[in-house]
């Protein structure tokens, strides 16, 4: 009799020792399956964001265009028996960014620059700001021509003897795109537009702009 409870009793061990093993080996299959399932789901938003990344949300160039400039005020007078020319004029300039990116740009302090034979003569800031994703924002701008560089110049009264003085505006926009908040890329765009302002009757001549942008 003792013997077979002896036998019982290890029969029952034995039982209770090779359950416990299954339902450990069941426990950790099932925590690698958990493991690798969420290893995949990982992997696949990894994928999912990189793909958007390089493809919906790629970094586009803003592109900055200048679309008109007009004269708002001109005052121009020669003193023929003093050599002096008397010149005071201000540029309106309509600007425009747009932002062709699924997602906002930022951009920094930047400024508006009108310039003579290659000389600076005028200039106007241009506000740090924010452009939503495909919004074009429009900007009005006045620049006023300094004089006296222009007068230092020594090809400027030979212009003015001519009623033709050439100028050039010039603007650059420097920013990020924040591209799903993980990829911050740098943007630079500029425009430069030539164009010839006839002193006779205070007109400005056609333009003619050319445009820049890198990444």
């Amino acid at each position: 009799m003792e013997v077979e409870s002896l036998r019982s009793k290890n029969e029952k061990s034995m039982e209770q020792s090779g359950s416990s093993a299954v339902s450990g080996l069941k426990r950790r299959r099932k925590c690698k399956n958990i493991c690798f399932g969420m290893m995949g789901v990982l992997i696949f938003i990894i994928i999912l964001i990189v793909i958007l990344a390089f493809t919906v949300f790629k970094a586009k160039r803003p592109v900055t265009t200048i679309d008109s400039v007009s004269l708002s005020n001109l005052r121009f007078s020669v003193n023929l028996a003093r050599l002096q020319v008397l010149l005071n004029a201000s540029l309106d300039v309509d600007l425009s960014i747009k932002n062709p990116n699924k997602v906002g740009f930022k951009y920094t302090d930047s400024s508006a620059q009108l310039n003579y034979r290659g000389q600076q003569v005028g200039e106007v800031p241009i506000p740090a700001g924010k452009i939503s994703a495909d919004e074009t924002v429009p900007m009005n701008l006045t620049l006023t021509v300094m004089a006296d560089r222009l007068i230092s110049d020594s090809k400027f009264f030979s212009d003015v003897s001519s009623g033709e003085l050439p100028l050039n505006t010039f603007a650059k926009i420097s920013g990020k795109v924040n591209v799903l908040n993980l990829f911050k890329i740098h943007v630079v765009s500029s425009t430069s537009c030539d164009f010839t302002v006839f002193l006779s009757n205070s007109s400005i001549g056609d333009q003619d702009c050319k445009y820049k942008t890198k990444l």
